[in-house]
């Protein structure tokens, strides 16, 4: 007779095998248990009697993440703005601080109705690209990414959110495949100096996503070059803690409306919005 797996039991014996390599074991076995159902938190609560059927799975996904793998490419599903992504190993996670970005674009330039081209340079898992183009229904949308297997996990969303039409992948480097006039650049760039060293759950992402150069900034001081060059009229990009005097720095000899950061959640500078 067959054995019976019942969401009690299986949550107990989860938590105890992630307990001690995870910090938030409970809650991470709860989260793996919940996507493996595809269920959610109140559903588990008052079902812990129900029968967990395909366990096989769920064991492979606990063992992947007591070696640090992080539970989104587990799971292949990571939240940005309220919604659910696909995401896998080939694009970075998705941040909470990465929110701040669309939040700063969105103060910047209030009117969602106009006709506008927008350019992300970096598109990893297409969630920028794709959050702005929700909210700005006439806008057309170009996103490059150096990556192929980035590309392919950003057209799995843009296919999900039914973007096809909004959005176009082109394979090259920052603005090289682009020769169309450009209102608004984003991106969220690599910008960790070559030296750092990541945790050893960073060594699971795509390394030329983190890494930005020597010292870290050079690939937003490239996108500067062209933002002047090019006469774009918004630049929003994300950017190290400890890099605003640098960018400062690089633009005090050029022309240009005005330059503004943001913080993030921890109050540490994150960003930047460029007017030329």
């Amino acid at each position: 007779m067959r054995s019976q797996h019942i969401v009690k039991d299986v949550l107990t014996d989860i938590t105890s095998k992630l307990k001690p390599f995870i910090e938030r074991a409970s809650r991470e076995a709860q989260l793996l248990l919940m996507m493996h159902l595809q269920k959610d938190e109140l559903w588990l609560i008052t079902n812990q009697s129900a029968e967990v059927s395909n366990v096989d799975r769920l064991y492979e996904w606990v063992e992947r993440r007591a070696k640090n793998e992080p539970l989104e490419y587990i799971t292949n599903s990571v939240s940005f703005y309220s919604q659910e992504f696909f995401i896998a190993p080939g694009a970075l996670i998705p941040r909470p601080e990465t929110e701040l970005l669309i939040d700063d674009v969105l103060k910047n330039f209030p009117d969602t109705d106009a006709k506008m081209t927008f350019i992300e340079v970096g598109i990893g898992s297409g969630i920028i690209s794709i959050v702005l183009a929700q909210h700005y229904k006439n806008a057309k949308f170009i996103a490059v990414d150096i990556s192929p297997a980035a590309l392919i996990i950003a057209k799995a969303n843009i296919e999900k959110f039914e973007m096809q039409n909004r959005i176009e992948l082109r394979l090259g480097s920052l603005l090289e495949p682009v020769d169309e006039h450009i209102d608004y650049l984003v991106s969220n760039p690599p910008y960790i100096a070559n030296e750092i060293l990541l945790e050893s759950n960073l060594s699971y992402e795509p390394q030329n996503a983190l890494f930005g150069g020597n010292i870290g900034d050079e690939i937003i001081q490239n996108l500067l070059d062209e933002v002047l060059k090019r006469n774009i009229n918004f630049f929003t990009c994300e950017i190290g803690y400890d890099q605003k005097d640098r960018i400062r720095d690089y633009l005090k000899n050029t022309d240009f409306d005005s330059l503004e950061f943001y913080k993030d959640y921890s109050d540490f500078d994150r960003g930047f919005t460029l007017r030329t």
